[in-house]
């Protein structure tokens, strides 16, 4: 059953909306949404994903923006409502990986970058969207974190540090936004089938089954996240606030 959103004429904007995880995201929320904005830094990966949106049926956008540029983040939100309208969905998703490599001999350019992107990017997201929401009084905010927002991972600081830090943003922001009708939650994947994971597997030299899985649980799907992006953005989850919902096939448990 697909999550019933909060009105047909609600606007979504998607940040990392040309990766995998990012393009499923898009998809899943253009089937009640009315339009789609698609974000990323790269212009032709976002109009990619723009033009599976429009196959649906649906209007969309594709924005070229740096998500960690101050700029450029308050461009593509003032985008989005020019050409589509009041955003109603915020998928707040854009994300890189960084590095693999121990604490000692972590990059400290590379772990700026990664704290750029993962933490600065999803602040600014915040701090341009939220005003907008609050003068229509109403919202759902979605930030992608990570299983790595609740637990260590050898060889990762940067991207460790960083989802730990989204955790924080959702948490503070979702305490700011207390009593309003705007909500913010935060979506924390395991591990899933795409460019990233298969990235970090190569730099660990992994067979695919060191970086992050448990006993026999398999590599999720783009489409799982998708769809739990979905249910946090729709009115069946509206007393659903500053919660941190993990897709891992129980990987965190053990």
């Amino acid at each position: 059953m697909t999550a019933a959103v909060a009105s047909s004429h609600t606007i979504a904007l998607v940040t990392g909306g040309g990766g995998e995880i990012g393009r499923a995201i898009a998809l899943r929320l253009a089937e009640t949404a009315e339009a789609v904005a698609v974000v990323d830094l790269d212009l032709a990966a976002a109009e990619e994903t723009a033009a599976a949106v429009e196959a649906l049926g649906r209007r969309a956008l594709a924005i070229r923006a740096d998500v960690s540029d101050e700029a450029d983040a308050a461009g593509y939100v003032e985008a989005a409502e020019q050409k589509l309208g009041p955003i109603g969905i915020f998928a707040n998703n854009a994300g890189i990986e960084g590095v693999v490599a121990p604490l000692e001999d972590y990059p400290a350019e590379m772990f700026d970058r990664v704290m750029r992107v993962n933490v600065r990017g999803i602040f600014l997201g915040l701090k341009f969207v939220i005003p907008r929401m609050r003068q229509r009084g109403q919202g759902a905010i979605i930030n992608t974190a990570s299983t790595s927002a609740i637990r260590g991972r050898a060889g990762l600081a940067g991207y460790v540090a960083s989802k730990h830090a989204v955790l924080g943003l959702t948490r503070t922001a979702a305490l700011e936004l207390i009593g309003s009708a705007i909500r913010v939650n935060a979506v924390l994947p395991g591990p899933i089938e795409s460019r990233m994971i298969r990235e970090l597997n190569r730099q660990a030299g992994a067979d695919g089954s060191s970086l992050a899985r448990a006993g026999s649980a398999p590599y999720g799907h783009p489409d799982d996240v998708a769809a739990v992006v979905a249910l946090l953005a729709s009115n069946q989850t509206r007393h659903v606030h500053g919660a941190a919902w993990v897709v891992d096939a129980g990987i965190t448990v053990a």
